[in-house]
């Protein structure tokens, strides 16, 4: 049976998203598959796999169709997350395509990949979604 994996990260160098990934986000880096060109990341709580890194020397896109949305339950602790992020070496991006009233931030990793930092409560679902064990999102 096929199952989704993981997503993965194009970065330069291996090290430096590591330690940015493993900052931003619960994470911690594993031996599984470990090599001069892969880390897998996975949850913190030993929960299972949740971000691979490859080395790649293609250059960020900056619009890509595929990209990490980062969750926060408030408009205060997205400005506070955004503001952490950046300070681990995250950049705001200038973005010419955000709607008038966006419940996202644009930022990029130290690798110039593109994520968005989502406020929930202001996000279109009127902040409905899943519960962090995984139950299943209302309709809307």
């Amino acid at each position: 049976m096929l199952r989704l994996g993981i997503p993965v990260i194009g970065v330069t160098d291996i090290p430096r998203a590591v330690a940015f990934w493993t900052a931003a986000l619960p994470l911690v880096a594993t031996e599984e598959w470990r090599s001069e060109t892969w880390r897998t990341l996975e949850y913190a709580d030993g929960s299972g796999r949740a971000l691979g890194l490859l080395r790649s020397d293609s250059p960020p896109e900056p619009r890509p169709r595929l990209h990490l949305d980062l969750f926060t339950d408030s408009a205060e602790e997205q400005q506070t997350e955004v503001r952490r992020l950046t300070g681990l070496g995250a950049r705001a991006v200038e973005w010419d395509l955000y709607p008038p009233d966006p419940d996202f931030v644009v930022l990029a990793d130290p690798d110039g990949n593109v994520f968005c930092v989502v406020d929930l409560s202001h996000a279109p679902s009127g902040g409905d979604r899943p519960s962090p064990s995984g139950g299943d999102r209302p309709a809307v």
